[in-house]
């Protein structure tokens, strides 16, 4: 396997044993827990990691359908899905990136790949309004990997925050001394 894939593989790994940590603490309802109407809860932001990583690394790389309901879905505020379902959700999206990823070679890395948007969020994130066939960006497989990383760490570090602030503990999930 190539080194940087290695490399962002194990980083969001860390990052997802973190998010299963933080999961493990909390019940059912506190994961859909919004702190503020502007927040999201932990079950939104696990939604959206989820479809994140399936959008890019599994559609975008891997050529799967794109399959994604970001405005709809991710950030409807109801849940309604365990923290059982979520962590096997990120779980198994986790498995299926591995897999694309472990078959890139050097060349794949500069390649160019689309990442497909359904129109509905193409608009919502501000962007020039397209037609469908338009709504995507275009980037290199090596930027991509890059950009889906620090987005898990990113929202990772949320969650174990939110995880800390609806149900104090003593323990450290992130493994470090902070």
């Amino acid at each position: 396997m190539l080194e940087i894939v290695t490399d962002v593989l194990e980083d969001m790994d860390k990052q997802l044993n973190r998010i299963v940590k933080s999961l493990d603490h909390l019940d059912d309802e506190l994961i859909w827990t919004r702190l503020k109407a502007s927040t999201n809860s932990i079950g939104n932001l696990c939604l959206h990691l989820a479809g994140n990583e399936y959008q890019n690394l599994a559609s975008a790389i891997g050529g799967k359908p794109f399959i994604r309901e970001r405005s709809r879905r991710e950030f409807d505020p109801e849940g309604g899905i365990t923290k059982e379902e979520l962590k096997e959700l990120l779980l198994s999206t986790r498995a299926e990136s591995a897999r694309i990823l472990s078959s890139l070679t050097e060349e794949d890395l500069n390649r160019e790949v689309i990442i497909r948007y359904s129109l509905e969020d193409w608009n919502r994130m501000h962007r020039v309004n397209a037609s469908e066939d338009e709504a995507h960006d275009v980037r290199k497989v090596r930027t991509l990997l890059i950009q889906v990383a620090a987005h898990y760490g990113y929202h990772a570090g949320q969650i174990v925050l939110i995880s800390k602030l609806l149900k104090d503990r003593d323990d450290n999930i992130t493994g470090q001394y902070h």
